[in-house]
């Protein structure tokens, strides 16, 4: 969990490596969809150009099928990251993963103060390949709008766009509270300082998940 900007999806593919289990992401299956024109894109794709949050009975299900496809393949877990926004869709989740003898292990929160957020979110461009991350300003790829790692474009996403970042947060923190209370009184939630160097906070979020595999195996 994080607001946008926060670092999710750089951890989440750190992580994903780390403990060699897929990631998840709601925003690129969406994108994946509209890219794609499937009947989900074509749902989806005006909310996700005016940086609304798709409504639960299109987002469940669709992060749903996604799930039950790598649970097929028998790989361990699965990071999830944009996912689940609301309450209703942890405890959607939380039912579908009980009916498949599965469970949330850790809820992992990465916290950065909002002018933070608004700096790293107008500031990013993504890549339209392989989806890296990249801050203009922080973080600019060794060449002027390609990818570091592909070679691809990239692209400012259209909710990244500087007159929309402030509404975006706003609906974010909203959300947030109510599914960080949700799994908070499950004894699932952790904190951590996303505000600091990618490397350090990469190992905070190892530590912790490490931490709860401990507990689950004692």
């Amino acid at each position: 969990m994080g607001a946008p900007g926060s670092g999710k999806g750089t951890q989440g593919r750190l992580l994903s490596r780390h403990f060699q289990i897929p990631y998840l992401a709601s925003g690129d299956l969406l994108r994946r969809a509209i890219e794609q024109q499937t009947a989900l894109g074509t749902q989806v794709q005006s909310y996700v150009e005016r940086g609304l949050y798709v409504p639960d009975h299109l987002m469940v299900p669709a992060v749903m099928a996604e799930l039950e496809g790598m649970y097929r393949q028998d790989n361990g877990g699965v990071i999830l990251d944009g996912f689940p926004r609301t309450r209703e869709q942890a405890v959607a989740l939380d039912a579908a993963l009980a009916a498949a003898r599965r469970a949330i292990q850790r809820v992992l929160h990465l916290f950065v103060p909002k002018d933070v957020l608004i700096a790293r979110l107008a500031s990013r461009w993504t890549c339209s390949h392989c989806g890296a991350t990249y801050n203009v300003l922080t973080k600019p790829p060794g060449a002027e709008g390609i990818c570091d790692l592909c070679g691809h474009s990239l692209f400012q996403r259209v909710d990244d766009q500087p007159d929309k970042v402030e509404r975006r947060l706003s609906v974010d923190l909203e959300k947030a509270i109510a599914v960080g209370g949700y799994y908070h009184q499950q004894g699932l939630m952790c904190q951590i300082d996303g505000n600091r160097p990618a490397g350090e906070v990469t190992a905070d979020l190892i530590a912790a998940v490490r931490d709860c595999q401990a507990v689950s195996t004692a």
